[in-house]
């Protein structure tokens, strides 16, 4: 420490303030109101043998002419990094670090996530074919290549007209202006009796084909249908194509080797159990169903007449069965008839169902879960 300068009195200041080689004095300005701090300061406890960068960091390493002198800015061991001194507000830097370089984080993991991906997330509820993922709308082309077929199959030459019209909403312009009906000759009819879809083959975000399953003229056949989307819409990009149903196998062979014993004593249960569930009546299936289950009735729209046949394989207490059931269907007048004309007979209706059923009481079968069956039962 040495004693700074005489002032402009000719007295010499009673100050003493760091003199490193590389340091120039500070502004006399600064250093002049420092020292009226310090001469008539006591009572706000400062010390006249307190060093001048110690007392106002700030000012600490300022020239004369107002610039800072090298190495004297605010690093470590200087200004507010020196001891606890001058480090009023440095507690709050690291909260902000935290949160500045938590804030890059996410920016730059979504970054990388998103150049990984090539997509961006859809908006929520966005619907059609222009979407924020760039995918194919299967759903809609499905639909849409689906009303196509309705017109593009049921042709008559006297609905020749009406086709051309209906087929030029769902082609190019320039497709409907060259083949308004798509290749037909306008000879002949095709019999549409149903249509839907059998599956969709996409190729890119802007190509697909849609295959329909149709039963034309009694025939089982496949129609393939090119479908292409684009920022506005849908459209058939061009003629579709004829495709084989698709084949007949053989099912697998009928289960062998029941329980005799074990379908006998549900030949005798399961017809009060049908008769039950084909009226729907909660109370009287609850005394057929095992604990637990839960079985809904069919609300009487058939009436039970009679089970064609019984499978039971070999098992212990629970068993999957197999049982097909003889309905008897109300049978709807057609106009200008009579019930007369039926001379008493009744439309009946033979059906296969799967059931889960379970022996609780030696011989006394409950049960636990019925639906379609996955496999065929012979007669008795």
């Amino acid at each position: 420490m040495v004693r700074g300068p005489a002032s402009g009195n000719g007295e010499s200041s009673g100050v003493y303030y760091p003199a490193p080689a590389d340091l120039a004095p500070p502004r006399p300005q600064a250093r002049a109101l420092y020292e009226d701090q310090v001469r008539y300061g006591d009572r706000d406890g400062y010390r006249e043998t307190a060093s001048y960068d110690e007392m106002d960091p700030f000012l600490a390493g300022v020239q004369a002419d107002g610039t800072v002198a090298a190495g004297q800015g605010f690093g470590r061991g200087q200004g507010f990094g020196r001891g606890s001194r001058g480090a009023g507000g440095r507690w709050l830097l690291w909260p902000l670090r935290v949160v500045l370089w938590t804030a890059l984080a996410v920016v730059a993991f979504r970054g990388i996530t998103a150049i990984i991906s090539g997509s961006s997330p859809a908006p929520a509820g966005g619907t059609g074919p222009a979407n924020a993922t760039g995918e194919f709308p299967v759903s809609l082309a499905e639909a849409y290549a689906t009303e196509f077929g309705r017109v593009y199959l049921g042709f008559s030459p006297q609905s020749l007209g009406q086709r051309e019209q209906a087929l030029a909403s769902f082609v190019p312009p320039a497709v409907s202006a060259v083949n308004p009906s798509l290749g037909w000759n306008g000879i002949g009819q095709l019999n549409l009796q149903s249509l839907q879809v059998a599956g969709i083959r996409v190729q890119d975000h802007k190509h697909a084909v849609v295959t329909l399953l149709a039963l034309l003229n009694g025939q089982l056949m496949e129609l393939g249908v090119p479908v292409a989307a684009t920022g506005s819409g849908l459209v058939v990009s061009g003629e579709p194509a004829w495709l084989p149903a698709p084949p007949r196998i053989s099912p697998p062979p009928a289960p062998r080797g029941s329980d005799r014993v074990a379908q006998s004593q549900l030949m005798s249960e399961l017809p009060a159990f049908f008769q039950a569930y084909a009226s729907g009546d909660g109370r009287a299936l609850n005394r057929f169903l095992a604990h637990g289950a839960s079985v809904a009735g069919l609300s009487g729209a058939v009436t039970f007449d009679s089970i064609g046949a019984l499978h039971v394989p070999p098992g212990g207490a629970s068993r999957q069965i197999t049982v097909t059931v003889i309905w008897q269907v109300p049978v709807t007048e057609q106009p200008g008839s009579t019930a007369g004309n039926l001379g008493g007979m009744t439309s009946k209706l033979e059906m296969t169902y799967g059931m889960s059923v379970v022996d609780l009481q030696g011989g006394k079968w409950y049960v636990k879960e019925i639906g379609a069956s996955t496999e065929a039962v012979g007669a008795q």
